[in-house]
């Protein structure tokens, strides 16, 4: 009787190819979605994605800073300072975890984590703790000590939204659209 071997893990028909180790894992992958998203904003000093995950790592909201849909971007002011705040883009503009929320696909976003770029300011805290999102995780925290932050860690805290600082595994992430053409370029493509 002929002994049937079994192919080795991680190798596919006995052969030598074995899968990629350098893959992006999930918490990297979902700050790049993120940061992604924020490149579809056209604030001109300050592009701010965020991405919200349910339990089984599946995206069910991303957004990023804008005017509100239906507002035109071309007559609404996106200067940071002006003598008259209604001459600045902050009574306007919807922060990306605000969108990110409208944004959903699914039912609602209870028990999820929020992937954004900059800790979350108090109306946005607002709308995380009231959409019962259960954890933040962010990249920025710099403006940490702005009345608004300091509130935001208060209402998070009190709320119980557990909040905390990604650490990247790679600091760059290169989108190569090429990279699709020639196999074997896009584990070249992260650091």
């Amino acid at each position: 009787m002929e002994e049937i071997q079994q192919p080795t893990p991680g190798y596919l028909n006995g052969g030598t190819t074995r899968k990629r180790d350098d893959y992006l894992e999930w918490p990297d992958y979902f700050m790049a979605v993120a940061f992604l998203s924020a490149q579809r904003s056209k604030d001109p000093s300050s592009q701010v994605g965020a991405c919200i995950v349910n339990q089984e790592n599946k995206i069910v909201g991303i957004g990023y800073n804008g005017m509100p849909n239906g507002c035109d971007d071309d007559l609404l002011p996106w200067s940071r300072s002006a003598d008259d705040l209604l001459d600045t883009k902050y009574p306007y503009v919807c922060h990306a975890e605000l969108n990110a929320i409208m944004n959903k696909n699914s039912a609602d976003v209870k028990g999820c984590t929020m992937y954004v770029a900059l800790f979350p300011c108090n109306e946005c805290a607002k709308l995380i703790i009231q959409a019962g999102i259960k954890e933040v995780v962010y990249l920025s925290d710099k403006y940490h000590d702005s009345p608004e932050m300091t509130a935001s860690r208060r209402l998070l805290g009190m709320a119980g939204v557990q909040y905390r600082q990604f650490k990247p595994k790679k600091t760059e992430i290169v989108i190569d659209f090429n990279s699709i053409n020639h196999p074997g370029m896009l584990n070249s493509a992260t650091k």
